[in-house]
């Protein structure tokens, strides 16, 4: 994947030169119960973008632009979360592409507001319709991408060059910043390119410098059918959830399963309450599905030791907590929708 500074230490040509070579921060509070073991966390809203989506937005163009998909002028269409279009209009302002996105219309108006200020025009979908139906965010973005003269539709789910973004940049990256010593990688999974790129990295580095590859965590949420899948190997029955950015209701093909060692689910609640915690007592200001991987990662550190081993857990922090701030950091939003965000702090 292109980037870096070639000049001058932390200085770029260009936005996406800055993608990628994110910080690990190791916990403190959140681990005073821990002896032996550590989490650390991937702060990925240190990307240009705010978010992990920026590295495979930026793959996913090059990849376009190098096979002639996506040509001067061209339209990039997507369907989208929020992230990854955050991600693909900082790209395409940066390389002068037009934007058109789909949302799922639980996303927060944070999100909306953005890419539209950023040159990208958003179509809001409703979320509880299956996905192939005409009015899903899924096939809104197909129907887009089939229409409009010079589209390109890159389709993150399916995209290898999403989880090729973290093969190249997340895995090795985690590698060199824990000097090999990682036993445990978590991540959330939604469209499963940072699971599996990671993942596929890791194992390849453990295994070229002799070192047992670390346990692969999978972080799904609760109402999504990927645990289910995994375990069972059955569809399953979706049902709609709160937090943002993770789980699907289908089987997207960038993910593979065969890289993961087992998946844990976490629900709404665990997912704002850890990521409010992880704020007021580590400093960072990260989104919902931040509070799900922490929430796994000290789960996984703690049973580790439970076992006499010691264990240095790297959890992924996908975004920054800005476009949640009139959701779950808001505590007239949390009553309303049945949490006691008292009972948390």
């Amino acid at each position: 994947m292109a980037g870096g500074s070639s000049g001058p230490p932390n200085t770029y040509t260009d936005v996406v030169s800055a993608i990628g070579n994110t910080p690990l921060i190791r916990l403190n509070r959140l681990t005073e119960h821990l002896q032996a073991s550590s989490v650390w966390v991937k702060l990925e809203r240190c990307n240009p973008g705010g978010s992990i989506k920026d590295r495979i937005a930026l793959q996913m163009v090059l990849e376009a632009e190098s096979k002639g998909l996506l040509e001067k002028g061209g339209t990039i269409v997507e369907a989208t979360s929020g992230n990854t279009g955050i991600g693909l209009a900082m790209v395409a302002a940066q390389r002068g592409y037009r934007c058109v996105f789909t949302m799922p219309d639980k996303m927060s108006k944070e999100k909306i507001d953005l890419l539209r200020a950023i040159g990208a025009e958003v179509h809001v979908c409703p979320t509880a319709v299956e996905k192939e139906d005409p009015r899903s965010y899924y096939e809104v973005a197909a129907r887009m991408g089939r229409e409009i003269p010079g589209a390109w539709y890159p389709d993150q789910y399916s995209h290898q060059s999403n989880p090729l973004a973290h093969y190249l940049s997340t895995g090795p990256e985690i590698w060199e910043q824990t000097e090999g010593n990682i036993t445990h990688f978590v991540a959330t999974m939604g469209t499963g390119g940072t699971i599996s790129g990671s993942a596929r990295a890791l194992r390849e580095l453990s295994e070229s410098n002799d070192k047992a590859p670390p346990r692969i965590i999978g972080v799904d949420a609760l109402g999504s059918i990927l645990k289910e899948w995994f375990e069972e190997g059955t569809m399953g029955e979706p049902h709609t959830y709160q937090v943002e950015g993770f789980g699907e209701d289908f089987i997207p093909s960038a993910t593979d399963f065969s890289l993961i060692d087992e998946i844990h689910q976490v629900d709404d609640g665990e997912c704002f309450q850890w990521a409010r915690a992880l704020a007021k007592k580590e400093g960072m200001f990260c989104g919902g599905s931040c509070g799900g991987s922490i929430k796994v990662a000290l789960d996984v550190a703690k049973r580790a030791e439970e076992r006499g081993d010691s264990a240095l857990v790297v959890a992924v922090l996908p975004d920054a907590g800005n476009p949640y701030l009139s959701k779950f950091y808001n505590d007239e939003w949390l009553r309303d929708n049945g949490w006691e965000p008292e009972k948390w702090d």
